[in-house]
């Protein structure tokens, strides 16, 4: 089981402490309480605390001479100052010693919540940037994107070199090849790694959602928006901004794009103010944005904005080389998670694996190990236990029901379109409300 993040409490008012702590246990977080900022240290000493609760004004050791000594002794926790309005200064001036942010009281559990999951989010991009940039220096970017072939090294080699940069990168390639992956490691590798890294699946975005999604939205901008809410775009200030499926998007919000990649401001939908912002835009797809340029369902203009470097990721069957690699890479991973004495693969079943055409790429090929690390009952991985062997050999057999028959189609569609509802419904020639429906319907998820 994931570990608990610890909470630790630190507040002279016991009512208050009490409150907190059954709010928190609730949520599911270990909690600690301390009644004044001595006692709030000496547990910081004892053991490490990903968020602390702190109040700003206590009898004693004061909430600013907390934060100092916690921050020396721990610096990777992270302090939410707790303070009444009269002090909101001071918790300022507590935000630039070191603080993350501060609550002004009274507070709703609510707000406590929100707060301390943008924290822990934040503590987890923080790690992944590092993870991602130790990986990408050492030994070979990370486990999905690893490769001995030419195409990846050349990846690697465009990726170190492009990083550092602030220029607008176009990532293309079939789903399952590791786009996202490759935007992470980009982002990693930046001047902004430090900063947030935010992914938007505009296919899987009705217009509608997809524009208050990016841009957000004032309070009364549309029935429900009883408050007002921040887009990706502002989420991502000083950070990344990863739009994939960008060829899926409609033309109407690329005109918004555009404007805002010329004039670094958004909107929000509702709003009267532009807000000025400083996000790199790394974008991904798997079309082929020329052919959509010449059918005049992809704006030329927009194409040049976001094609200023162009990473193309090959499809897994054009590096073949790279498969014995990957498959161990899978292997040891989910034994690792399965708790299990670390197997091989035979000699025939990773001819296999080599000569298999890849329909789904790396995606497909990390499902494929981990299913037959799953079955796999020896000290090998066999032929038998690869899954697309018994696909190819055995007869399909097909639910007698049309319901059953429809909804087992449609979940393969979606399945092999990565859950693209866009595509997805080009496919099934449907449009995408009346697949909607039918996934409302049949109760279609993804799982």
């Amino acid at each position: 089981m994931p570990k608990k993040p610890r909470i630790l409490v630190v507040d002279d008012e016991s009512s208050m402490r009490g409150a907190l702590r059954d709010w928190l246990l609730e949520d599911g977080y270990d909690v600690g309480m301390a009644a004044n900022g001595r006692e709030a240290v000496d547990m910081v000493r004892e053991g490490a605390w990903d968020v602390i609760l702190l109040d700003l004004k206590m009898p004693g050791m004061d909430g600013i001479e907390v934060l100092e000594k916690v921050k020396e002794i721990s610096p990777d926790s992270e302090i939410l100052m707790m303070t009444a309005y009269a002090s909101v200064d001071t918790a300022v001036k507590a935000m630039k010693i070191g603080a993350f942010d501060y609550l002004v009281k009274p507070f709703d559990p609510d707000e406590v919540d929100l707060q301390i999951k943008k924290i822990l989010a934040h503590k987890d991009l923080v790690l992944e940037n590092i993870l991602l940039k130790t990986r990408l220096k050492e030994s070979g970017v990370s486990d999905e994107i690893i490769g001995a072939s030419r195409p990846m090294q050349e990846i690697f080699d465009l990726i170190s070199r492009v990083a550092p940069t602030d220029s607008t990168v176009l990532i293309t390639g079939e789903s399952g090849t590791g786009k996202e992956l490759i935007a992470r490691a980009i982002h990693g590798n930046s001047n902004r790694a430090y900063m947030p890294f935010i992914a938007v699946s505009c296919g899987a975005l009705p217009e509608s959602l997809l524009e208050s999604e990016l841009f957000g939205y004032e309070k009364g901008a549309f029935t429900g928006a009883d408050h007002p809410r921040k887009g990706r775009f502002e989420m991502a200030q000083g950070g990344t901004l990863f739009l994939d499926e960008i060829g899926d998007i409609s033309l109407k919000t690329q005109v918004d794009l555009l404007r805002v990649l010329q004039e670094r401001e958004i909107r929000r939908l509702g709003g009267e103010i532009d807000v000025k912002i400083d996000v790199r835009i790394v974008s991904a797809t798997n079309r082929d944005l020329k052919k959509s340029i010449e059918e005049k369902r992809f704006r030329e203009d927009l194409f040049y904005r976001l094609n200023v470097i162009a990473i193309h990721v090959p499809p897994l069957r054009e590096r073949r080389e790279d498969i014995p690699l990957l498959a161990k890479v899978f292997v040891h991973k989910y034994c690792m998670e399965m708790n299990r004495e670390e197997i091989k693969i035979s000699p025939s079943a990773m001819k296999l694996l080599i000569d298999y055409h890849w329909p789904g790429n790396v995606r497909e090929l990390e499902n494929v190990i981990e299913r037959s690390v799953v079955i796999g009952r020896g000290s090998e991985i066999l032929p038998c236990d690869l899954p697309f062997m018994q696909g190819e050999k055995a007869e399909r057999r097909y639910p007698k029901s049309i319901k059953l028959l429809e909804k087992a189609h449609i979940e393969r569609i979606l399945e092999e379109t990565d859950w693209n509802i866009s595509r997805a419904a080009r496919e099934l020639e449907i449009d995408r409300q009346t697949l909607y429906n039918k996934m409302q319907r049949y109760g279609i998820k993804r799982g």
